[in-house]
């Protein structure tokens, strides 16, 4: 073989191994990839973590009843003052005409009690009266024996002294019934005491009919509802869960390292598994400050450190409320939905559009989920 042909049969500079390039390539795509997700995960970050919440309140009767009347059916949509349940009325009905009845006894009570305390101060001035005449006719008897001992009897004088005694009694004991009858009847008028436990006692009556109606405290949905015509409610015991619409919210429950830009107000776009291919938007309401840590106190102890098995430690995560425009999303929303989430923390020329396009991918991706 001459030598040109063992320069031509010798693999040329110019060339290069497939293999060798598609391993760089690959590397190369895996390090942007890895640079990006680092980027993004502080710019854009995302959770799929997260779920819609609302305000459940149980329906609770505040009195005990029969229902006579139910006004909704498992998962009926309601306005705030709809009538939900009607307990049977007439013992309430009967308590306000009972309390209404003894307003116009204490009334006329009063009025009694008033007349006893004219009729006591009437009393006590005739007492006084006499006991002014007593007291003069003493005075007489006095100034008789010192001018003329001898004048009058010793009869006569013991008269005008006893006379002068009652009269001062009477007095004494008039005074003593007017002062009971005032404190019988106490402050006049509408501060009178009996006066306002009887208006007290018609109000409550009026109130506890008012309680045997069970109205809807905004809008929102019936959940967890089972009872019927007959059934006995009891006072304190739910009969039915009603899910709140007026405020609708999303919990984002963000790895820990996520929350270094994150700040209220922050614009988000997410996607409801209930509405699949569509992208909503909304912004951060607050961030969680803290997490239970599954640990107990541990006061007066040694405090308790637990072990990581894995080679990675699990990433804590916090609660990230988000706010969004219910009329967007009325007719989708369901306490407890799953929730795709990202949220834009600044203007990234790059990472911002990125992120956008991954959320609409989700979006449709969540029609095979």
């Amino acid at each position: 073989m001459t030598s040109e042909e063992k320069e031509n049969s010798q693999p040329s500079d110019s060339g290069r191994d497939p293999v060798r390039l598609i391993t760089i390539a690959v590397l190369a795509v895996c390090l942007i990839i890895f640079i990006w997700y680092i980027r993004a995960d502080r710019a854009t970050p995302y959770t799929s973590q997260a779920r819609v919440h609302s305000l459940i309140v149980p329906i609770v009767p505040r009195v005990s009843g029969h229902i006579t009347s139910v006004d909704v059916r498992l998962h009926s949509a309601v306005e705030k003052g709809d009538i939900l349940f009607q307990l049977d009325r007439r013992l309430f009905d009967l308590a306000v005409r009972s309390s209404e009845a003894k307003l116009d006894q204490t009334t006329q009570q009063l009025g009694v009690q008033g007349a006893s305390v004219k009729a006591a101060a009437g009393k006590l001035g005739v007492a006084r009266a006499q006991l002014d005449r007593a007291q003069r006719n003493y005075d007489r008897t006095q100034s008789v024996l010192e001018d003329n001992p001898g004048a009058l009897s010793l009869a006569d004088k013991d008269r005008s002294e006893t006379g002068l005694a009652q009269a001062l009694e009477r007095v004494t004991s008039s005074e003593a019934d007017l002062e009971k009858a005032q404190q019988q009847l106490g402050i006049e008028g509408p501060e009178n005491a009996e006066m306002r436990l009887a208006v007290a006692a018609v109000e409550q009556a009026h109130l506890e009919l008012e309680f045997t109606t069970l109205r809807s405290p905004s809008r929102g949905a019936i959940e967890s509802f089972n009872v019927d015509v007959g059934h006995y409610a009891q006072a304190g015991q739910p009969l039915a869960t009603f899910v709140s619409t007026h405020d609708v919210w999303i919990q984002a429950d963000m790895r820990e390292n996520n929350l270094a830009n994150i700040k209220p107000g922050d614009p988000v776009e997410f996607v409801l598994d209930s509405a699949p291919g569509q992208v909503f938007e909304g912004k951060i309401r607050s961030i969680g400050y803290g997490v239970s840590s599954g640990k107990g106190s541990n006061r007066g102890d040694l405090p308790q450190v637990g072990s990581t098995q894995s080679w990675l430690r699990e990433p804590q995560r916090f609660p990230v409320i988000i706010d969004f425009e219910n009329e967007a999303t009325s007719g989708l929303l369901r306490a407890g939905g799953q929730v795709d989430v990202i949220v834009f923390t600044s203007d990234k020329t790059l990472l911002n559009p990125l992120g956008r396009f991954s959320i609409r991918v989700r979006s449709w991706l969540s029609y095979v989920r």
